[in-house]
């Protein structure tokens, strides 16, 4: 008798299948286009340096640099210089590896969200399909980093277990500074959720009761480990003399204090112009998506050709995630479920700050650090879709329309496949693929 297959084992297959697929997508002719491609050109060699210093040199006069975000994404590009050398392959494989196990993730968090395997082999596969999420899993920047320790952080959010949260959350601010939003964010749900269990218990003074007995231990694992994982990040620096400005004062806190407010300001006043620049209206539309790399060779056949690394989301996927927002919202407004609730604010942290800065220069590849939330909004819609009817039954219909919006995104996907791999390709072809002037 053959044996049988169990939900748990399915689920695991399910789950390695798509790691199996993001990863041959990922390391598939990784090495190619060679040099560096957009911001490689500083994470790869700040990466390198971290890992023969310990701090980012230039690479030309050995003199320090002034370095504008925390470490910890360049030393996980590190690790794949160290583990295959320095170039193209090596300063690129931490990100497809993270981005790979990222779509193993999600698969994961979906499950701990509904409970639900046709929604969580959904999230993958949407998450499979997206092509911003590709591009920056095949090219050494910190963003896919940033993605995948707060992505891990709302895991452990999820599964109650928040000293890990805090720890994951505090690896992503160590990444990018956009890290320390969802730590707010998080901070002030747990204590929501702290409260909503004193009322449910018909505590008098549910508030002091939450002050008393949680607020402390949040404040601990929201706040007091994710800052000493993000100072501990900078071990380099303060063990080396020849960081940036490390001998800036005789106290040595005082020396990385004055590096952090350098970096305040670099960012708090970046307007410099550029090509490619986004503001943040655009981003979920793919109204300006960022073009990492161009060229011209005379490799296809034709008289004219192009190769182009687009850093663009698969565009019916995300045109899809507007509307699943306005649908979450409108559920959240008439029922207040939990996941609604949740993801909103998980998409609010990752977004809504950007408008704050509306002269700052910005990208729409930023957009993959929230990505995962857009996907999960996505599945949250279908979800709503899917829900079974008085007989507790799944209309089949639906489930067959259901399938029939993930094989458009999977088509949409395919077609800009050349854009997102940075294939040599015709120019009629890649002209054909610039749907709106805006994305040339």
């Amino acid at each position: 008798m053959a044996a049988r297959i169990t939900p748990q084992l399915r689920e695991r297959l399910s789950a390695a299948g798509l790691g199996f697929v993001a990863l041959v997508l990922r390391l598939w002719h990784l090495q190619y286009p060679k040099g560096f491609v957009f911001d490689e050109v500083y994470y790869a060699q700040n990466a390198n340096s971290l890992l023969h210093h310990g701090v980012e040199l230039d690479p030309k006069t050995g003199a320090a640099t002034f370095i504008v975000h925390p470490p910890i994404g360049k030393w996980m590009i590190a690790a794949g210089i160290k583990l295959f050398g320095y170039h193209e392959f090596g300063w690129r494989v931490s990100g497809a590896l993270v981005g790979s196990a990222s779509v193993v993730l999600i698969f994961y968090v979906t499950k701990r969200l509904f409970n639900n395997y046709l929604l969580s082999l959904f999230a993958g596969l949407l998450t499979l399909c997206d092509g911003m999420h590709l591009v920056m899993s095949r090219t050494a920047l910190l963003d896919i980093f940033l993605m995948f320790f707060t992505l891990l952080g709302f895991f452990f959010l999820l599964r109650s277990q928040h000293w890990l949260a805090g720890i994951s959350l505090g690896l992503a601010t160590a990444t990018k500074w956009s890290g320390l939003y969802y730590l707010v964010a998080y901070l002030a749900f747990t204590l929501y959720a702290d409260y909503r269990v004193q009322l449910a218990l018909e505590n008098e003074k549910p508030l002091l009761q939450v002050f008393k007995e949680k607020s402390w231990k949040r404040v601990l694992q929201y706040l007091v480990v994710p800052v000493a994982v993000y100072i501990s990040s900078w071990i380099g620096w303060f063990w080396s003399k020849t960081g940036w400005d490390r001998t800036w004062s005789k106290n040595i806190f005082a020396s990385w204090w004055h590096y952090q407010n350098e970096i305040l300001n670099f960012h708090t006043n970046l307007t410099t112009p550029h090509t490619y620049s986004a503001n943040p209206w655009s981003w979920l539309i793919m109204g300006r998506p960022t073009s990492f790399y161009y060229e011209a060779p005379n490799t296809c056949g034709a008289k004219s050709c192009s190769q182009e690394i687009l850093a663009i989301g698969t565009p019916l996927l995300w045109w899809s995630a507007v509307i699943a927002i306005a649908i979450t919202i409108g559920y959240w407004i008439a029922r207040r479920e939990w996941q609604s609730g949740l993801l909103l604010l998980s998409l609010a942290a990752g977004y809504l700050p950007w408008f704050l800065w509306q002269k700052r220069t910005v990208f729409t590849f930023y957009v993959i650090a929230f990505e995962p939330f857009i996907i999960l909004l996505i599945v949250y819609a279908l979800a709503k879709f899917l829900e079974p009817d008085r007989n507790g039954q799944i209309p089949r219909n639906r489930v067959f329309a259901a399938w029939a919006f993930i094989g458009l995104i999977a088509l949409n996907f395919a077609y800009f496949l050349p854009l997102f791999m940075g294939q040599v390709i015709t120019y009629s072809h890649w002209s054909s693929m610039m749907w709106f002037p805006s994305w040339i």
